[in-house]
């Protein structure tokens, strides 16, 4: 259902594009939007085809999104850490990861680390694997931020209490961080969501993969690629629009 609606709403853009398209400028283009018409059979196989990649997309990013924030914690606690060596690991990290274009770590995990390692790894894990490492890098200095911009008295209220530097982090600097954090942490999901269009390129069946194989055998590249425009778009705006929800209930709960 909530497939079906997207396609609706993705159709209805599609629409207004149609009308506007070569109406200024006297181009003699024949649109052919029945390649995507929920109204004839193939146009419907197609755009069920089409939107299915919608899961693909979303199973990747979120689970990307998820090792990202688990390793970017650790990394963060690392630079903050007393050790010296914990901060030059975690230092190493970020500036190593964040040198390397996504699509060439992507295709180094996929290709290159199962002949060092002998480890083979399928082209949603690589591609988890690649994202994730990728944007931890940039997640680490978020939360590292984060949580230096908690006021100094907040920790030391925390010792007079008796917490351990555990549950201080756990009970009073982390809540009191993710305020402040939150909003970057969306403007990072967006951003692997747009990225996870890159696993594309090692066969990843996700919404690029499956606009690319149907224009193989559709060959209506503008209507296709529009619609592919039209579906980021529609899942860019709804993740943000869920963030600004969550940042508002956030914000509105006591400190």
């Amino acid at each position: 259902m909530r497939a079906c609606s997207a396609g609706l709403l993705a159709l209805a853009c599609l629409g207004l594009l149609a009308g506007c398209g070569g109406a200024g400028d006297g181009t003699a283009y024949s649109w052919g939007w029945y390649t995507l018409s929920p109204f004839t059979d193939k146009g419907a196989a197609n755009l069920k085809f089409l939107l299915a990649g919608i899961w693909m997309t979303l199973g990747l990013s979120l689970s990307a999104i998820v090792v990202s924030v688990i390793l970017g914690v650790a990394l963060a606690l690392s630079a903050l850490s007393s050790s010296r060596a914990l901060r030059m690991v975690s230092r190493t990290y970020v500036e190593v990861f964040r040198s390397i274009p996504l699509l060439v770590l992507l295709l180094w995990v996929y290709y290159g680390l199962p002949m060092v390692t002998g480890l083979q790894f399928g082209a949603f894990a690589a591609g988890v694997i690649s994202l994730a490492l990728s944007d931890a890098a940039f997640e680490s200095e978020i939360f590292r931020a984060g949580i230096q911009s908690v006021a100094k008295g907040q920790r030391e209220a925390a010792q007079t209490l008796g917490l351990s530097s555990r549950d201080a982090f756990r009970f009073v600097i982390f809540p009191q961080a993710i305020r402040t954090i939150l909003p970057a942490l969306g403007n990072q999901f967006v951003y692997v969501l747009k990225m996870s269009s890159l696993v594309s390129v090692i066969g990843l069946q996700e919404l690029t993969r499956r606009a690319n194989e149907l224009n193989v055998t559709e060959y209506r590249p503008l209507e296709i690629y529009t619609a592919l425009v039209v579906e980021y778009l529609l899942l860019i705006l709804l993740t943000s629009w869920g963030v600004r929800r969550l940042e508002k209930r956030m914000s509105s709960t006591p400190h």
